[in-house]
């Protein structure tokens, strides 16, 4: 369905501009004209054909070129990108351009009108006969939304005189999100029974409290798992196998305030965070729990309800991208109160947050313990490396030693802050941003085989 046809945002803006070659070739005949006049002063209407010829040939050159009317144009935009990574051919936006009953062909030049952080996209260029299939690279700098406002066209005629511009309205949001490839590769490897992922072997059978299977006892197997009642029917040993619990509801808590947008290791806390509650969506849902996600600063803005199934990490992705970076201070007591009014049942909770000192982290500890009334929370943190280079720096001079006990400090009040969360009985985890997801993974695992959901 092309853009002309399917009500468009916004009216279609249509211009006819004269061309460099023809402002040059009618600025030639001006003088000629003008020394025609004072030469001859009786032959001025001699003098007034070469502007007039100026003009004839404009407007030939304008009846000879595609009319804004046969042109056809019908964009398909992806609905999603990866920021970071160059599109190949025929990722971006695909247009296809259709020049209704003209013969002749027509060299098309096309730019995209952009909403959002992206590289200044590059015009493309490309010769219309009839029908053509064009590809628009979009580069985006960073996860978010790209919003592609409208397509700007222009074609001259034959001659090189007159120049056409459309402005085609598209007003299509495009879903910029982490790269989730990655994602992939390392799920299917935590997944294969045989992979090591981080420090942890993952065994989908034996592990749990749920009742699998029952199997014959091998020597080296757990005495206390053997079915001595079963066992005495079949007249030889079997052992109960078990295997992780299943249908629990894995609730994802961003973030989105001012702290989050700190950056470590090259990127925000809160794009690292996306990452790894990606990756622990993808596992959680393969291994059968209802994931879902919020997102909170001064308000609560984003919420995706726990559901289960394959489908549900496409809304993920799509939840993801819709995170904003704001610079506004969080409102703990708002997001943790909304967030345990919305969930009806028992869940796993993982707060991606972060603080400074211990005053600023009051009242979140209040709504966390309100919140580990009737849920198991995880606390995820990242630990910036900073502090801790300022605090064990050999000191230069009187600057560099008050910048070590100032970090010192603060590194002593965030212990003092992450005791007191892992007293209230929240799991903590304070890591580098490159052991957050595997460090995640293995206390989602710890959690489950241990029955605390």
């Amino acid at each position: 369905m092309s853009l002309h046809d399917r009500g468009a945002p916004a009216p279609i803006r249509r211009a006819v501009l004269p061309t460099p070659r023809f402002v040059l070739l009618f600025a030639i005949s001006a003088p000629i004209a003008l020394l025609i006049v004072s030469l001859r002063p009786e032959a001025w209407r001699f003098a007034l054909l070469y502007p007039v010829a100026a003009l004839a040939l404009f407007a030939a050159d304008l009846t000879m070129t595609l009319p804004q009317n046969r042109l056809r144009v019908c964009a398909r935009v992806p609905a999603r990108l990866t920021p970071g990574k160059r599109r190949e051919c025929g990722e971006g936006v695909t247009l296809a351009l259709e020049a209704e009953g003209w013969p002749r062909s027509v060299v098309m030049e096309v730019l995209p009108e952009l909403t959002g952080d992206a590289l200044p996209p590059c015009p493309a260029r490309a010769e219309l006969r009839g029908e053509l299939a064009l590809s628009l690279p979009l580069e985006p700098t960073r996860r978010g939304r790209l919003t592609l406002d409208a397509l700007w066209l222009r074609w001259r005629g034959p001659w090189g005189l007159a120049e056409l511009r459309r402005r085609q309205p598209v007003g299509e949001s495009i879903d910029v999100v982490p790269d989730v490839r990655g994602i992939h590769q390392e799920a299917l490897r935590f997944f294969a029974h045989d992979a090591v992922f981080g420090s942890r072997s993952r065994r989908a059978r034996g592990e749990g409290t749920e009742f699998e299977a029952l199997r014959e006892h091998a020597p080296g197997m757990d005495t206390r798992f053997i079915d001595w009642k079963h066992s005495a029917r079949h007249r030889r040993l079997l052992s109960r196998e078990f295997r992780q619990e299943r249908n629990h509801r894995i609730m994802l808590g961003f973030d989105t305030g001012r702290l989050m947008l700190e950056s470590v290791d090259g990127l925000p806390r809160l794009d690292h965070a996306i990452r790894a509650g990606l990756l622990l969506a993808w596992v959680s849902l393969r291994a059968g729990d209802l994931a879902g996600a919020c997102g909170f600063d001064a308000a609560f803005r984003h919420f995706l309800a726990p559901e289960r199934g394959p489908a549900q990490f496409a809304r993920f992705q799509r939840f993801s991208a819709g995170l904003d970076y704001r610079e506004e201070e969080t409102n703990f007591t708002l997001g943790l109160a909304e967030l345990n009014s919305r969930l009806q049942r028992r869940s796993l909770v993982v707060l991606f947050t972060d603080f400074v000192d211990a005053v600023s982290a009051e009242l979140m500890l209040e709504s966390l313990q309100w919140l580990t009334r009737r849920h198991v929370v995880i606390f995820a943190a990242l630990r910036d490396p900073g502090p801790e280079r300022l605090r064990n720096a050999a000191p230069v001079d009187f600057a560099s030693a008050a910048r070590a006990v100032t970090a010192d400090d603060l590194l002593r009040e965030r212990a003092v802050v992450l005791e007191r969360v892992a007293r209230m009985g929240v799991h903590c985890l304070d890591v580098p941003a490159g052991e957050l997801s595997p460090a995640l993974l293995n206390r989602y695992l710890a959690i489950k085989q241990r029955g605390l959901l």
